[in-house]
């Protein structure tokens, strides 16, 4: 079961909105909301999340206590930058999520909780939580807005349930995809064809050789489909003006 991420006391609606955004990119959905400042729903949050309002927003429930929100929680790892004086385990988003994938996979159930924009936790909430989590940043500059550190835990938990590659084969666009070999061929006939009517491969005892290191070139680029498109227009274009 996926974590639920609580936010306690959050103070604008663009950030709330944008939090579900970066949840519902690794497949977080469980939003719950501490007494947001600015009531709820909020316009501004539903704006922001944009695709995610749908699976995200319209779900969130809403709680007037960090208490109440987590009263269905086994375990909870609080968000902050701050040294404190609770002794608590202090851990990195990856080993934070690697122990939540392992409680979970027991049947328990987990929260991260994130602090208003302004000021972060207080530590009456950080006290409520197990564990406290704190990104390894600059120390000069430690502080994350709201999104980045829901998108840094999303990305955590799920790494390992990520797709290898960037984005799956099937939905890249032609100009990230690599030609087929094929394609290649093709472009290739075309290119010698059009250049052999226009008499380029002269004199003729040299025409297999020019061939041959034109060939070489074409399957030594590092043709996306797009670019084989390109290339086929280009040269239709040339073959119409004259």
């Amino acid at each position: 079961m996926e974590p639920a991420i609580i936010l306690v006391r959050p103070q604008m609606g663009e950030n709330i909105g944008a939090a579900a955004r970066a949840m519902l990119n690794f497949g977080l959905t469980d939003m719950r909301l501490v007494a947001p400042r600015d009531g709820w729903p909020n316009p501004k949050a539903i704006a922001m999340a944009s695709g995610a309002a749908g699976k995200v927003l319209d779900q969130a429930r809403v709680y007037p206590t960090l208490a109440e929100a987590m009263a269905d929680i086994d375990y909870a790892y609080a968000t902050t930058a701050r040294g404190r004086e609770l002794t608590k385990p202090v851990l990195t988003p990856a080993q934070a999520m690697g122990d939540a994938r392992e409680r979970t996979a027991t049947g328990g159930r987990v929260a991260v909780i994130f602090g208003p924009e302004r000021a972060g936790l207080e530590n009456d909430d950080v006290a409520r939580a197990n564990a406290i989590i704190t990104v390894p940043v600059n120390p000069d500059f430690p502080s994350l807005n709201l999104a980045q550190a829901v998108l840094l835990t999303g990305y955590e938990w799920s790494r390992d349930m990520l797709p290898a590659q960037p984005a799956p084969h099937g939905r890249r666009p032609d100009g990230e995809v690599p030609a087929t070999r094929i394609e290649i061929e093709k472009l290739a006939d075309h290119w010698e064809e059009r250049l052999d009517d226009a008499g380029f491969f002269f004199p003729s005892e040299k025409a297999p050789a020019m061939k041959l290191t034109l060939r070489n070139l074409w399957s030594r680029l590092p043709l996306t489909k797009a670019d084989t498109r390109i290339f086929h227009g280009m040269l239709r274009q040339l073959v119409r003006r004259d």
